[in-house]
């Protein structure tokens, strides 16, 4: 199939390689065309403009940081694509930003699903992503080969655009849960006089055990922090969750995560991966 990719960032690039090797014909643009142009060694065509970016594609996947941006890249370039593409929403922007581009491609005659991407910087890169889909079942169905080649998996979440989204604000609120727990143990058993790596012994093979938080725990103890999805990425994500939840729902947890995630970005760690929600725990020392 004919994909645009439109945004490069850390997923963009992943899930750009993931198409071209599973023999899609794939162009790509990003604001900052520099940032895309290595995606030339792997045969991916680099376009300046959106509009160059969806002529004649089939499918329309809009990979981008924020609603505004996905908001002006549909004025920029629903005109210009094909009304026969699918524009796959796979941005995670909130509740609110979702309704108003579903709106936007409404009026603008555009077809679109959500298809949001469960997963980092690698499994984007292998094709190994959980992919939460939501939309007209028959649009989904024209783009499952583009979804089957960056997921391992394709989860329907609904037949209304939002409800993926819903459902990737709960699996990062978890992601977010679990990541900070992690640096909270190591942290603790530090403070103690304890070699952390005893934490991650005492759980593994228990039944509280996960495999994450010994990867993300190792890197906590390392105190190296190579960006696998950006912490100032999941900050914005709890922002979402936050602005998103009703009033009977109660955002005590969500206000101390985005706290301790607030701490760790101050002290430099924004770019870093959310693994370096560790120094939050520090309180008035720094381990840099």
């Amino acid at each position: 199939m004919r994909v645009a990719v439109l945004g490069t960032g850390i997923m963009g690039q992943g899930v750009a390689r993931s198409l071209t090797r599973e023999g899609h014909d794939v162009t790509a643009w990003n604001r900052t065309r520099e940032k895309a142009e290595p995606l030339t060694a792997d045969g991916v065509a680099v376009v300046g403009t959106v509009a160059e970016a969806v002529t004649g594609a089939d499918v329309v996947l809009l990979v981008l940081f924020d609603g505004d941006a996905v908001l002006d890249v549909l004025d920029a370039a629903a005109s210009s694509a094909p009304a026969t593409a699918v524009w796959v929403q796979a941005s995670t922007i909130g509740v609110e930003a979702t309704g108003q581009v579903v709106e936007k491609a409404r009026s603008a005659g555009v077809d679109l699903i959500e298809a949001m991407m469960l997963g980092t910087r690698k499994p984007a890169a292998e094709g190994k992503l959980v992919m939460l889909a939501a939309g007209a079942s028959d649009l989904v169905q024209r783009a499952r080969p583009v979804l089957d080649a960056m997921g391992a998996k394709t989860i329907a979440a609904g037949d209304t655009v939002g409800q993926g989204t819903a459902l990737k604000l709960a699996a990062n609120a978890w992601i977010a849960s679990v990541t900070a727990a992690t640096a909270q143990s190591v942290a603790l058993a530090e403070s103690l006089g304890l070699d952390p790596q005893l934490f991650l012994d005492a759980i593994s093979g228990g039944q509280a055990d996960t495999p994450y938080a010994h990867i993300k725990g190792a890197t906590m103890i390392a105190g190296d922090y190579p960006t696998q999805f950006a912490l100032d990425g999941l900050r914005k994500d709890i922002d979402l969750m936050r602005a998103a939840a009703p009033s009977t729902f109660d955002p005590t947890l969500l206000d101390a995560l985005a706290t301790v995630y607030a701490s760790a970005s101050e002290r430099g760690h924004g770019s870093d991966d959310i693994a370096a929600v560790r120094a939050g725990f520090d309180g008035g020392r720094d381990r840099d």
